[in-house]
This record gives structure tokens, sequence and C-alpha cells, in this order.
């Protein structure tokens, strides 16, 4: 069958060279045996894609002694694509140990198939093809070290053809604001290749989409924004939250119960002008009366006492200015 009529002469000229040649003749496909192993340890792993039928088998033989794979080969059921990205993925294996080669993503693989850096090397519609790679990887590691394949995920991967976790994707959405799903492609990658991530109705099934993620986010920012207007209109005791005339009321108090007393003991005294907000700082400016505006520590000892009792009082960020 031509090539054409296989997958259409447009989309074949979105592969990279490397991708087709690996296609027709993939240099790793193989089986290893038993008796091939002798002192060192065979590991068979199957991966299967229950959404498209593909399914690969990947053998490693494994030196015991310092957990290096020494000849990685195998076999697969599936698409061109799946053949050349096990293909690689067999390939990048050999010579590393289990911990390094468990460390090998989808994207190491599609990467090392590409013919430049900057081209993809698969249509992004293909790219869950080498997903399956990465996760017999992880299933002949699992089955080598005696562990759950979970392990060797720290975080939830939600859009796994661009490695993107649910974590990374939630934080996006939250510092940036962001409001639609090409948005939060444009920030991270999720769900700009299969998008089987992106809504039910993909490829493959999931737990969690992006339109779940971002329609979590979207009520939480909602109810934020609620409760923000709440505080801005009732206040919420805090000094910042409170409008002009209860901050000036605050700092009066705080003026006449705990400076003035000091200052018109000596005959002098202190009038609040204004407060202002500068850059998240609030400046409170006051001026002086009666002796207070010849002392001579009237812009050091005095004015630094004045700033600490409103700090400490208001809890809040502010400096004093004398005009």
């Amino acid at each position: 069958m031509a090539r054409n009529d296989l997958i259409g002469g447009s989309l074949w000229e979105e592969y990279s060279q490397e991708v087709q040649k690996r296609m027709d003749n993939p240099v790793n496909m193989g089986e290893i045996t038993e008796e091939e192993s002798g002192d060192n340890r065979l590991v068979i792993a199957d991966f299967g894609a229950e959404s498209c039928g593909d399914a690969v088998r990947l053998y490693w033989l494994i030196d015991p002694k310092d957990d290096k794979i020494i000849k990685s080969k195998f076999k697969s059921f599936g698409c061109g694509t799946a053949i050349a990205s096990s293909d690689m993925m067999a390939e990048l294996c050999m010579g590393k140990s289990v911990d390094e080669a468990v460390k090998i993503t989808n994207i190491d693989v599609e990467k090392a198939l590409r013919d430049t850096p900057d081209v993809p090397a698969v249509p992004g519609q293909k790219m869950h093809c080498s997903v399956m790679a990465y996760d017999v990887i992880k299933k002949a590691a699992s089955m080598y070290k005696n562990v759950d394949m979970d392990s060797f995920e720290d975080e939830f991967i939600l859009c796994e053809c661009a490695r993107v976790t649910q974590e990374t994707i939630q934080e996006v959405i939250r510092l940036n604001k962001l409001t639609t799903i090409e948005e939060i492609t444009d920030f991270t990658k999720a769900g700009a290749f299969c998008k089987s991530c992106v809504k039910p109705g993909g490829h493959e099934a999931k737990d969690v989409y992006l339109v779940d993620v971002l329609n979590t986010a979207l009520k939480e920012q909602e109810a934020e924004d609620k409760s923000r207007k709440i505080i801005e209109a009732k206040g919420d005791g805090t000094f910042e939250s409170m409008g002009l005339v209860q901050k000036i009321k605050s700092v009066e108090s705080i003026l006449e119960e705990y400076v003035r007393p000091t200052l018109k003991a000596d005959g002098g005294d202190v009038e609040l002008v204004d407060i202002k907000e500068v850059d998240d700082i609030f400046e409170v400016l006051i001026k002086y009366k009666g002796e207070c505006i010849s002392c001579s520590m009237n812009t050091t000892t005095t004015l630094a006492g004045i700033e600490d009792m409103l700090k400490f009082k208001l809890k809040a960020p502010l400096k004093v200015t004398v005009v």
C-alpha cells in the first residue's frame, strides 16, 4: 500500500525523515530470550493503549551489579508512529541505569526523532503514540524494582503529551487569571497535541480534563472576587480594608492616646494632615506644632517613635512623613 493511500500525502509531510525511516526499518525491533540473559536479568514488560488498540512489549537485559540496561528490544502492535516511537525509546534506554531510563519521557522520545531541533517529529494528533513508549518504560522499571508504576510520578500528569501536571495548570490559571482553554494551551502547551485531555470524547478517557480544572478555577476565582467585594464594602477590621475616614480616625486615636501626651508634656504637638497610599505603603503625613517644630529630634528619634507606634498598633505597612 502506498504511503499516500495509508495516511494522506499532506499529513505524511508532517513526519520527520527519522520517523519515516524507523517506521519502515526499525533497528531495535525484536526480542531477547532467557538463553541470551546469562547472569543478567531479563525484564519483559507489556503495555497497551486501550483507546486505540496499540500495544508494545519492551525487553530489557539488565546487569544486576549496577542496574545498567545492556540490551533493549521491543515488539509493537500499532501504527507507524507507535513503531517509530518504540524503536527510539528502546534505543534511548540502552546504556542507562534503570533509574536513568525511567526519567525518559515521551517528549524526549519525540525530540530524539526530530530532523531539526525546532520542528516536531510527528503531527500533534499523533503525539499520544509516544506516550505509550514512556508508559512501558515505567512498567519495566516497576517490574525490575518490584514497585508500583505510579511511584515514578510525583504529581498527576494531566496532559501526557506535553507532560504538564494538574498542579502546574492550576497555578498558571491562578497567577495569570486565565479564562479559556486556548489561554491554558498558549501558556502551558497542555491540550496542544492529541487534545484528549481537553474534554470528554477524545481518544482516551481521563479522570480529570482541562475543562474541569478551568471550571473549578473560575468558580474559586468568582468566590474570591465576591469575598473581596464584601471586604471592600464592609471592611474586615484591618487597616488596609478601611475607608479613608476610618483610617484617619484610627491614626488619630493612636496619636491622641500614645503620642500627643508625651509631646505636649514638652510644649509640642502633632497634627495629622493626610494619609496616602503609594506602592502598597500607607504614607501618613504629619505636621509638628509648638516646641516640636524646632526640636532637633523631630526628623529622627521623635519621627521614628511615631512611626513605630503606628506600625505596631495598626499592623500595616506605613511610613510617616513630616510636611
